[in-house]
């Protein structure tokens, strides 16, 4: 299998992501509800995660996982275009340094997909061992008065749990290329469930927590950096390289995860300024009726 092909189907399922995720944002109000606009952009969400399922299935979570990453990049134009505006010179700015660090991680570090399958007893204790342990966060999250706290725990929880998920859908995904009728006699496929269900609800209550300059870098980062290290410890991929070319690759990520905080912060601040001119609107409406 040519690495193009799974690469290929990674970016597009991150313009999917993106272009998903910016719809159930605008539609997501400050309480959580969920309004019509918010399932559109559900349903080409989970067209998006179908085609990230598909380029795990054939490709290694170290080469799908830091392209889905493109998706924040992909949000650039599609904001802009809804708010009648041109993106900022600092966000192509910040977006060329991610395409950079993306390109050059994957062509320093040639990851190719590994042939080892995870003990079911080892991924099932690991996966809820870690279910449980996002589940302390997210109890821990309805418990804060701190909106910046709150919204932090919830991103973090969001996106470790769609990096899980990313690991399951991985290991589905080889179930469905060994054994296609038997893929229902694992448990994977209900960890998978489970874990998305819960991944959107932490979600859901990120967006609605109200801070989302930090709930939404902080899902952004989460998911790459949990599904690539679950990817390397379970699955036995490895990138191939010595201890100076590993040190340099780690420099990349970090620098490619600089790079999605600042763009995503960018967002999350536009979104606020927008909402607040919404509220602001709303609020003076019915004093112009009154006079």
């Amino acid at each position: 299998m040519h690495i193009w092909v799974p690469a290929l189907l990674a970016v597009l399922a991150a313009a999917l992501i993106a272009s998903g995720t910016v719809l159930r944002q605008r539609a997501s109000s400050r309480s959580g509800t969920i309004t019509k606009g918010w399932w559109f952009g559900a349903i080409i969400a989970v067209i998006g995660f179908g085609f990230q399922a598909w380029a795990l299935g054939l490709g290694s979570i170290l080469l799908v996982q830091p392209l889905v990453v493109f998706a924040v990049l992909f949000a650039l134009p599609l904001e802009a275009r809804i708010d009648h505006r041109r993106p900022s010179t600092m966000d192509w700015v910040w977006g060329g340094v991610l395409v950079g660090s993306v390109i050059v991680f994957l062509l320093i570090a040639q990851p190719e997909p590994s042939q080892r399958r995870a003990s079911h007893m080892l991924l099932a204790i690991t996966v809820t061992v870690l279910v449980v342990v996002l589940i302390g966060l997210v109890a821990f999250a309805e418990r804060c008065t701190n909106p910046h706290h709150k919204a932090l725990c919830y991103g973090l929880a969001a996106g470790a749990l769609f990096g899980i998920a990313a690991l399951l859908v991985k290991s589905v995904a080889m179930h469905l290329i060994d054994e296609p009728t038997r893929v229902l006699l694992h448990a994977d496929i209900y960890l998978l469930t489970i874990v998305i269900v819960l991944a959107v609800i932490a979600q859901q209550r990120a967006f609605g927590a109200g801070d989302i300059q930090t709930s939404f870098p902080a899902m952004n980062v989460m998911e790459p950096a949990v599904s690539m290290a679950l990817g390397v410890i379970l699955l036995g991929e490895n990138l191939r390289v010595g201890i100076g070319k590993s040190t340099m690759l780690i420099a990349i990520l970090l620098l490619a995860a600089v790079a999605v905080v600042k763009l995503a912060k960018h967002s999350a601040i536009r979104g606020e300024a927008r909402d607040d001119d919404v509220q602001q609107r709303n609020d003076t409406e019915p004093r112009a009726v009154e006079a």
